[in-house]
């Protein structure tokens, strides 16, 4: 028996990275899964895999670029045709970029508040109302590490991560009362294709990971994703409206030992 037997959670950010992850996770533990991503190919490869893997009715993708309010229109109707419901929510779509506050252009910082902060509302709109209608359910947003403290060469990534933050409280406190919980992921330095684009080799910069993280390595995906579950679960049935850090201790401060 699954922790998400009969649940149907919709995951932005699917095809790859930790949303790739929390998608296997949740379909191995018995939702079904509605798959959203901009990266068509490789969403649609991985619900197949999920399907043949699993079983027919376990997976399906949607194209969804979370910026788009017809996107969320799309995705949510492609949801009920398909599973008859939604019930959970992992809004994991987001844009990293590496730049100073004073030589980021507008339209970059504009991006990626679209994508990350905006994307994140939106999904909360579009979607609430169908997890209440179906009874209540979760939504869990990524946040970020930077969400909770500042990090030099990416203002515009800890701006937006903060405002998750601030959706994701008031989100919780409005929507309470319809039996939806609403919590965030806070993940550190996790090995994904958005923080290492050129794919290098985790070995090669395990020397940093040592000297900045306690636990003395980068994070997995997988790891991330099992903090995911934990909030769309009966597991954190009395939590709503927090932040959780997944970081390896980063947060916690600077060690001089």
């Amino acid at each position: 028996m699954g922790k998400l037997d009969g649940r149907v959670v919709l995951v932005t950010g699917a095809a790859r990275g930790q949303g790739e992850q929390e998608a296997r996770l949740f379909a191995a533990e018995g939702a079904r899964v509605v798959l959203a991503d901009v990266l068509d190919d490789a969403g649609e490869a991985l619900a197949k895999e999920l399907t043949e893997g699993l079983g027919e009715g376990r997976a399906v993708y949607v194209h969804l670029d979370v910026t788009r309010e017809e996107d969320w229109t799309a995705a949510v109707a492609l949801a009920k045709e398909r599973f008859g419901k939604i019930d959970g929510l992992v809004n994991n779509a987001g844009i990293l970029r590496f730049n100073e506050l004073l030589s980021t252009p507008l339209e970059e910082f504009q991006a990626i508040v679209s994508v990350n902060q905006t994307g994140c509302f939106l999904g909360i709109r579009t979607v609430a109302p169908e997890i209440a209608a179906a009874g209540g359910g979760t939504i869990v947003n990524t946040a970020s590490y930077t969400g909770l403290t500042g990090m030099a060469g990416v203002g515009a990534y800890a701006a937006s991560k903060h405002a998750v933050l601030g959706l994701t409280r008031v989100a919780a406190l409005e929507l309470a009362a319809r039996n939806i919980r609403v919590n965030a992921v806070c993940p550190g330095a996790i090995d994904t294709p958005m923080s290492n684009p050129e794919g290098v080799d985790p070995a090669s910069t395990a020397g940093l990971y040592r000297k900045l993280v306690p636990l003395g390595r980068i994070g997995r995906p997988d790891e991330v994703a099992a903090l995911a579950l934990f909030l769309t679960g009966e597991d954190s049935a009395y939590i709503t409206g927090q932040p959780f850090v997944i970081d390896g201790g980063w947060l916690a401060g600077v060690s001089i030992l």
